[in-house]
């Protein structure tokens, strides 16, 4: 085994090549280990055990723009998509779903976003329902979150679905969040156990589960704990938020490379902050990984990766009200580039049902609505501007950090 070097900051890992039986070579990944997780079914999918590893994306435009989200559709299955997650919050949602149906054989999982009582609507046209525990509570509050978890597990039952618990860092259940006040990643854990305890106790088992977060260290964490306490359960693997290429990669690829060869992960998403057109790059790069992994080609982080200023960015989905915000992204990474040297975290999300509690643990924080981009200085509300404004507050919010932090005062370019 040697290492080779491609660049000052990146080294890649080769390993030996060995003769097969019919006197071709191929690579040996001494590293990887065999996965020990049941398989399930996604549609005409499998995925699990020894079963290839999947890559899946999101459509990223609005659900009820039939156009756009069916362009979306054929971008991603063009890119070899193997699973392709569409969201609903609405009726209206609903019946743009099911025209999506009529033109698409792809294998379909839907995201419930806050409204499980959409699930016995949306399961005849999709292949696998993904809810997430900590929005279980927003509706029908005098109902328990058993009782809601037994009416979504129907709707799959009748219709042959399968499920994803999409446990994510910034809408963790309230309820976790005070029962583990220092320790997050338990509380994600935790509330990923009990969710598929529920799903045992009612004799469902074609399920998988996800834990992610914005920051890569703890995707690993998060994924490692559970996968100790269930090894059994398929784990979908990925960095939330992970941003804007090349930096969203490298936090993906980095993830990935801790994970798979230790045998956790049997599908994964890259979510990475690109234009709608672009959306088939986020294939494309999680195919690249697999394959490095599969050839025992291993990338070191660049050296100082994080140690400064970084930018985490949600990777637009349907829920973004304003097509501005991929805009938006890439002009603060472009406005912020003076502020390199930094450790300082902006997060620039594109809604209103992740981005005020995925904001919180950033130094500086933006949020899109249709009309305004909300500002947070970690928890606290700055206040909510035009699309036109929002670049000048964020930099006055900005260089006043950096003077409070640094003692660093920054000079007007």
């Amino acid at each position: 085994m040697r290492t080779q070097c491609v660049s000052d900051n990146l080294l890649i890992l080769l390993v030996p090549i060995k003769p097969t039986l019919e006197g071709k070579t191929r690579p040996v990944n001494l590293q990887t280990k065999p996965r020990k997780t049941r398989k399930i079914r996604i549609g005409s999918l499998t995925i699990g055990g020894d079963s290839p590893i999947a890559v899946q994306s999101m459509t990223a435009t609005r659900t009820v723009d039939i156009d756009a989200t069916a362009r979306q559709i054929q971008i991603l299955e063009k890119a070899g998509a193997d699973v392709i997650r569409i969201a609903v919050d609405s009726k209206e949602d609903v019946e743009a779903l099911k025209t999506l149906r009529k033109t698409s054989n792809a294998v379909f999982s839907v995201d419930l976003q806050e409204n499980y009582r959409l699930a016995p609507l949306v399961a005849p046209y999709v292949d696998k329902i993904r809810y997430n525990p900590g929005h279980l509570y927003h509706l029908d509050k005098h109902l328990s979150i058993p009782e809601k978890v037994e009416f979504i597990v129907k709707a799959a039952q009748e219709n042959e679905c399968a499920i994803r618990i999409g446990v994510n860092c910034g809408s963790v259940d309230p309820d976790y969040k005070a029962r583990y006040p220092d320790d997050s990643l338990e509380a994600m854990v935790r509330c990923a156990v009990d969710h598929c305890e529920l799903l045992d106790d009612l004799g469902f088992e074609n399920y998988c589960v996800s834990l992610k977060d914005s920051d890569y260290k703890e995707v690993i964490e998060a994924n490692k704990r559970f996968s100790a306490e269930r090894p059994d359960v398929p784990l979908h693997l990925g960095v939330t938020e992970a941003g804007m290429p090349p930096e969203g990669v490298i936090k993906t690829r980095v993830a990935f490379e801790q994970l798979i060869p230790a045998g956790i992960g049997d599908t994964i998403r890259v979510s990475l902050t690109v234009p709608d057109d672009d959306k088939g790059e986020e294939i494309a790069v999680g195919r690249s990984i697999l394959q490095d992994i599969e050839a025992g080609r291993f990338r070191s982080v660049p050296k100082n990766f994080l140690e400064g200023l970084n930018i985490i960015a949600c990777p637009s989905c349907s829920r973004v009200e304003n097509g501005k915000f991929v805009d938006l992204a890439q002009d603060v990474r472009r406005m912020t580039e003076y502020a390199e040297k930094y450790k300082i975290t902006i997060a620039v999300m594109g809604c209103r049902v992740n981005g005020p509690g995925e904001t919180d643990d950033a130094d500086l924080g933006l949020w899109c609505g249709p009309a305004h981009v909300n500002l947070k200085k970690g928890t606290e509300e700055v206040g909510a501007f035009s699309y036109d404004e929002i670049l000048g507050k964020l930099r006055e919010e900005l260089d006043q950090l950096i003077e409070q932090k640094y003692g660093a005062q920054v000079v007007p370019d």
